[in-house]
């Protein structure tokens, strides 16, 4: 059942602003520079000195295009593309096109998932990882 609802978070989950440009940018400016802590200002804590969220990977691909597509209504093209750098990280092309079936077919995931099949276990392993991990990281 974990494996479904995981499954369902990642496919609702969608959502990306940016791009694969936008973010290669990003990653290519240097860090803001951080001045030296002098007593008075470590005495009180500051709302500027909260550290900014971390920006989320972007990638595109076939996942991030089966998201795109889907009906799904917390899809976004952050969220789809987030989806597809963790899976790029995480499956191979083959597991990719495999896990892409499962947009059109949901119950698809369920025959892989319930299979005997030595191969079927090895990828399902892996999906659970990339699901995991898009979990965590692109919520």
């Amino acid at each position: 059942m974990r494996p479904i609802v995981s499954l369902i978070v990642i496919l609702s989950l969608a959502g990306c602003a940016g791009g694969y440009h936008r973010a290669k940018r990003e990653m290519a400016q240097p860090a803001p520079r951080v001045a030296a802590a002098t007593p008075a200002a470590t005495a009180r804590p500051s709302a500027s000195a909260t550290p900014a969220p971390a920006a989320k990977p972007f990638a595109t691909g076939q996942i991030q295009r089966a998201c795109m597509a889907s009906d799904r209504k917390a899809r976004s093209r952050e969220l789809c593309g987030c989806i597809q750098a963790i899976a790029d990280q995480t499956l191979s092309g083959s597991d990719q096109r495999l896990a892409v079936s499962f947009y059109g077919d949901p119950h698809r995931a369920q025959d892989i998932r319930q299979s005997d099949r030595d191969n079927h276990r090895r990828f399902w392993t892996k999906y659970r990882e990339y699901t995991d991990g898009a979990e965590r990281t692109c919520r």
